[in-house]
């Protein structure tokens, strides 16, 4: 997920904070939802709220008040802290300093003995099975996962944008990959093409796109078709234990592939299919100048009546 960022120039001041002048009183869309102008103005008044309510606290204040929630009911609480960081970089709102670390997104995890490099694996992907991948769920496995990515993924380690899963990934008694899932991309036009869908239906029905955000094969670990194989199982797996968290069960997972670093081998041999690529913009890009790298997008659908459940659906905001 990639930050807008605002316009230039300032009309008022918020906490001591700059608005930019198209903050003040337009409407905008942040992590997939659209923010009305008397909807911003609402998020100001809880902010100027004696005793001042801390990021986290205005973010549930936000959810209740708007009514922003997940399907089972329960907050949309990550999204929102995301959307209202996103509008005080921006100048829309001012929050109130982060309790803890800075907040901005770039903690990077420091390195520790439990991820240093191991002693190779170079063996065939069937002599690692069963292969067992396990949810992130306890503070040593995330710091865990969030090391070896920083450590050894290419992009390294940023938090995972809304609703997410992380797995750890094991086979043969050892660590071997780790992969990340995480929110959808807002638009991806090879994707919704694909898909048929409006954007009404596609406001409706983005929470059911997963985002495999990382995918890491431990730098010590050699074995042919294992990525593939973890793909294969992890789209068996993800389903019920997305819904055991969130209370629904998605259709259909996407990524993004940087084509000047990878084929995308291991997705095709995963049967993930191939519905184009980006143009190397992204939301920063207001003067056209693609200066992002390519992206193949590929997609799989865990649902076959994917397609045909999103576009008879009527979208929601």
């Amino acid at each position: 997920m990639e930050l807008v960022e605002g316009e230039a120039g300032c009309l008022a001041f918020s906490g001591g904070r700059p608005l930019s002048e198209h903050a003040v009183s337009r409407e905008a869309r942040y992590c997939g939802r659209l923010f009305r102008a008397e909807e911003i103005d609402l998020i100001r008044s809880l902010l100027a709220r004696e005793p001042r309510p801390n990021r986290a606290e205005l973010s549930r204040q936000v959810c209740d008040a708007l009514g922003w929630l997940r399907p089972d009911g329960r907050r949309k609480d990550m999204a929102c802290r995301v959307a209202l960081l996103r509008m005080h970089r921006e100048g829309v709102i001012a929050l109130p300093p982060a309790l803890k670390g800075n907040a901005n997104g770039r903690i990077r995890p420091r390195a520790t003995p439990a991820s240093a490099p191991g002693e190779p694996v170079r063996v065939a992907a069937g002599a690692l099975e069963p292969l067992v991948l396990e949810p992130v769920s306890t503070p040593q496995a995330s710091s865990l996962w969030n090391e070896l990515i920083e450590r050894y993924h290419y992009l390294g380690y940023k938090p995972l944008p809304g609703a997410q899963l992380r797995y750890l990934v094991y086979g043969g008694g050892r660590l071997l990959a780790a992969l990340g899932f995480g929110a959808a991309a807002w638009k991806a036009a090879p994707r919704d093409r694909w898909i048929g869908w409006t954007a009404e239906q596609r406001a409706g029905g983005l929470h059911r796109v997963v985002n495999n955000a990382r995918f890491l094969i431990l730098p010590w670990v050699t074995s042919r078709n294992l990525a593939s194989r973890i793909l294969s199982r992890v789209a068996r797996q993800l389903p019920a234990d997305w819904r055991s968290r969130y209370g629904y069960a998605p259709a259909l997972l996407e990524t993004f592939v940087e084509r000047d670093r990878f084929r995308g081998t291991c997705y095709r041999a995963a049967n993930w299919i191939h519905v184009g690529q980006t143009r190397g913009r992204g939301k920063l890009d207001r003067e056209h100048k693609a200066a992002l790298p390519i992206k193949d997008i590929f997609v799989y659908a865990l649902d076959k009546h994917s397609r045909r459940e999103f576009c008879a659906s009527r979208g929601s905001e």
